[in-house]
Formats: C-alpha cells, structure tokens, sequence
C-alpha cells in the first residue's frame, strides 16, 4: 500500500476528494482514514453547520433532519476552503455541497482555492444496512447526544437524500468523477477499496 501512497499523493497535490453516501455508510470514518493516508485535512460539512452554534435557523434545520439551503451553505461552508492553513494541503470532504447546484459552487470554490476537486467516492449500501447500524448505534450510544438521531428524524434524512442528493451524485457520475465502492465490506476492506480505485484513476490520469 506504500507505493500506491506515493503514487496518490503525486496525483493529488493539493486536491480535494468528496465522499458520499448515505447516513451511518461509514463516511466520516473512511474520510478521516484518507486523509491521514494522504497527509491531508478533512471537512464535514455536517459538523461545520452543527458547530455553528450562532445560527439559530441552520442549527433548527439540521435537529429537524433537514438539508440546509444552498444560500446558507455558501454563506458557511465554502469559505472554510480558503482558511489559511488549508493551503497546499490536500482535502477530503465529507458530503460537502449535498443539494443540486451547490456541486458546482464546490468545483468552483475548490479549483479558486488550489483544491480542485479530483474525484468523487459514493459509499454504497442498502436502506436495510442503514437502519441496522442505526440500531447498533443506538445500543452502543457511540454517537453521543446527536438531536438528528432517531427513527423519525433518520426517515426524513433517507428520503431528502434519496430526493435532493441522488441526482448530486448522477451529476458527478456524468462528468467521470465518481468512484462506487461497496461499502457494506469491513472497514478496513472499504478502505482498502477505496485506495485501490484511487490508484487506479491515479494511473490511468497519469
């Protein structure tokens, strides 16, 4: 896996990588798997919004299960891609720009800021896996107190996903940039998955 390190890194440089996929398919633990992989800094737009605790009407959303608009998502999250110390570094984004429309303010936003955005990751997996690991989780309480975690809230996120952020990622499908990995493997074969098909584009982009 060195090699292919070395080889993802020199495609890379300083680019973005976007995860997708639906809720509990594992996004924030392989994206931050991938950027220590490639030395890089990871950003959920999720935890931006839910960390802004001065806007009442984003943090109202979001406990509601909703997808911010994509006005309040320019205003919040793309101006994290030009912070100072993002600079040269490479990024991995967590379902950042989620609504149609807001996958071209990311293109733009990352090529302006020297993180052009070089593919796109879709974690796939069945609405029955999801509710599984939503049932572990709610056992093992590994989550903390989250307010957009429950049943009600949970439907609503599987049904805005299934409406608003599907043709999001048909969109990055078209244009060649995404890559489907199977992601009701293990953990670590999901990211082994996930390095392979990178080397590989990285090769075939080379």
């Amino acid at each position: 896996m060195e090699s292919q390190q070395k080889q993802i890194r020199a495609w890379l440089g300083s680019g973005s990588l976007n995860i997708f996929g639906l809720p509990f398919a594992g996004k924030d633990t392989q994206g931050g798997r991938l950027a220590e992989f490639i030395d890089g800094v990871m950003l959920s737009s999720g935890d931006i919004l839910r960390h802004d605790h001065g806007n009442t009407e984003i943090q109202r959303i979001m406990a509601e299960g909703g997808i911010v608009t994509s006005e309040l998502f320019e205003q919040v999250v793309v101006p994290y891609l030009s912070r100072p110390e993002l600079a040269e570094r490479p990024l991995v984004l967590s379902e950042v720009g989620r609504m149609e429309g807001e996958q071209q303010v990311v293109m733009r936003a990352t090529e302006a800021t020297n993180h052009p955005t070089k593919a796109v990751i879709l974690l796939n997996m069945p609405d029955e896996e999801i509710w599984k690991r939503f049932e572990q989780s709610q056992q093992s309480h590994d989550r903390g107190d989250r307010a957009d975690d429950n049943r009600d809230v949970l439907q609503k996120r599987l049904d805005s996903y299934k409406e608003k952020v599907v043709p999001v990622i048909n969109w990055y499908r078209d244009r060649n940039l995404l890559i489907e990995i199977d992601g009701t493997q293990s953990p670590d074969a999901v990211f082994s998955s996930i390095i392979s098909a990178l080397a590989a584009r990285a090769d075939n982009l080379n």
